[in-house]
């Protein structure tokens, strides 16, 4: 069965201070994706497609696109602010990409057979691209690999995380949110939609990273919603993201089933710059523990 790796890569870090997707961490020059491609590869991915800004794309091409290209194929998709359902018109002064589905959506024509996406700016572990990868090969629903949301939290601020609500494995809704640690040792999440209450969950509770796999047939569901998105937001359209976890949310409803399931790996990221050491000291011990080689591409 063909799998497609998606890499979401349009966004600027604006905490992070520029292009954190091409931050080196790694002992030899390597980002951050390059152990998502290395894993993806590893575990039977087909095809890697990067969802860019168009201007980014000699960027890309240069760096990581020629480091992998003899690996693995390798695909371009940019996502436009004008690529949107027609009769609509892109407001004035909106220059932010629309969020994490429609990066998705950007790149419709270039998946092939199930796909899962990722942040290019996220690291995984090896073990969640196996665990993912097998599952893909075996099912045919959408899944979620969930972490613990207490060890994905940064000591240097809120970070946004989508918090799952599931019971054994099975996920009735995803609810994007802001979170940080609160006082009682619980982790406090305050949703971004202003109709749901502010969730204070145990720091066990499962996160979603977006690292997300899905059937082919879910790019039906994005193309759909989103013309319904934006009629629904034309007054707010400004300011309006179509999101990931409100799609896979809209998928559940339209009884679509969605899995959880969980991974031995750490997740780490680089939401602010104090992050970056923190990671680059987490990829040397990986490497000291033989989960990847001192060089990935030699």
């Amino acid at each position: 069965m063909k799998k497609t790796l998606v890499v979401l890569a349009a966004g600027i870090g604006s905490r992070f201070g520029g292009l954190k997707q091409l931050e080196p961490v790694g002992p030899n020059g390597e980002f951050i994706i390059d152990y998502s491609i290395y894993s993806a590869i590893r575990h039977g991915f087909d095809k890697v497609v990067f969802v860019i800004k168009e201007e980014n794309y000699e960027l890309f091409k240069e760096t990581i696109g020629s480091r992998i290209r003899g690996d693995i194929p390798v695909e371009y998709a940019f996502q436009k602010i004008d690529d949107i359902p027609a009769g609509f018109e892109v407001p004035e002064g909106r220059v932010k990409p629309w969020g994490t589905a429609h990066a998705v959506y950007s790149a419709r024509n270039l998946i092939e057979g199930s796909f899962s996406a990722i942040n290019a700016d996220d690291y995984y572990g090896d073990d969640a691209f196996r665990v993912l990868a097998e599952y893909l090969d075996t099912h045919d629903n959408n899944v979620i690999v969930g972490y613990e949301i207490g060890a994905t939290l940064s000591e240097n601020g809120s970070v946004k995380r989508g918090i799952i609500m599931h019971e054994g494995s099975m996920v009735s809704d995803v609810i994007e949110s802001s979170c940080e640690l609160d006082t009682n040792g619980k982790v406090k999440c305050v949703p971004l939609s202003s109709s749901k209450d502010t969730l204070y969950v145990e720091p066990s509770h499962y996160a979603s990273m977006t690292m997300n796999g899905f059937p082919n047939r879910f790019l039906k569901r994005i193309e759909d919603d989103l013309s319904i998105a934006f009629s629904d937001n034309a007054d707010s359209l400004s300011t309006f993201e179509f999101l990931l976890p409100d799609e896979i949310a809209s998928d559940i409803k339209h009884g679509e089933v969605t899995e959880v399931i969980g991974t031995t790996s750490t997740w780490m990221g680089m939401t602010y710059k104090e992050d970056l050491d923190v990671l680059k000291a987490f990829i040397t011990s990986e490497i000291e523990n033989g989960v990847y080689p001192n060089n990935l591409w030699k």
